[in-house]
């Protein structure tokens, strides 16, 4: 079994976050990077399937900057087998639909029987990536499970959502994608850390990949601009002088809620 892990470099979800209103990406240096928390826990998911079952290749993949390494060698000291890095200006901004092109054409390339990834991050909150990567494939998808069951020759596992519980499953080879409803991800160890060191890690560029980073014929979403919030005003001051019911209704009736 070979099963690819996709993770991802956030600002720590604790720090501060914003934009860079000049490029209108995220701002790297606002907070400190951490491997995405569901990222984590894909990896957990890979890995514990991995201890009960030898021989069991866990690659996990990513495209960022290559200041992503240290990030991306934490989820080898956690216990993967190797790591695939997706290094390329080109690829800075990258919307969804290129994101998912880059990966499921470095999965392609890598061989897989199995990908696992968290239904969003926290940084982006698309939860399209994992669908577009099966598409891409040709494979089966099942996305936002609260558990994950794998076989040597399926995956299954339960979606929630407002109708109920549903459980869903595909024959191998398939994308999945994973919800906090699974274990975290295990600590590291120093045992592991030092180990990481040693580990294969491949770096790839967009042209190694043959995927065309500024392709005209291929349409991309452009952000065309970018702003900080408005600050916060001070709200409505209702002061009860026996009317307050009738002054909360028209503010309310104002305000179009009522």
């Amino acid at each position: 079994m070979k099963i690819v892990v996709a993770i991802k470099e956030v600002p720590d979800t604790w720090g501060e976050r914003r934009l860079d209103l000049e490029t209108g990406l995220t701002d790297r240096g606002a907070s400190a990077p951490v491997l995405d928390e569901i990222g984590e826990r894909a990896v957990e998911a890979a890995l514990a399937y991995a201890d009960a079952h030898e021989g069991t290749e866990v690659v996990v993949l990513t495209m960022a900057p290559a200041s992503a390494t240290v990030t991306v060698r934490k989820a080898l000291a956690m216990g993967a087998t190797s790591a695939v890095h997706v290094v390329d200006d080109t690829l800075r901004g990258a919307d969804l639909l290129l994101t998912a092109e880059v990966l499921a054409a470095a999965i392609r390339r890598t061989g897989f029987d199995l990908v696992i990834a968290g239904n969003l991050s926290t940084d982006g909150g698309g939860a399209v990536v994992p669908a577009m990567i099966a598409e891409m494939l040709g494979v089966p998808q099942l996305t936002a499970l609260s558990s994950l069951d794998v076989s040597e020759a399926a995956v299954a596992g339960d979606r929630v959502s407002d109708a109920g519980t549903m459980r869903v499953s595909a024959a191998l080879p398939a994308v999945v994608s994973i919800t906090e409803a699974l274990p975290e991800g295990r600590f590291t160890t120093f045992k592991g850390i030092m180990a990481a060191k040693k580990k294969p890690y491949e770096t790839l560029d967009a042209e190694a990949l043959g995927v065309e980073a500024e392709n005209p014929a291929v349409p991309r979403y452009i952000m065309l601009s970018v702003a900080e919030r408005p600050p916060r005003t001070a709200g409505t001051k209702i002061v009860d002088e026996g009317d307050a019911g009738e002054k909360l209704a028209a503010f309310l009736v104002a305000e179009g809620v009522a």
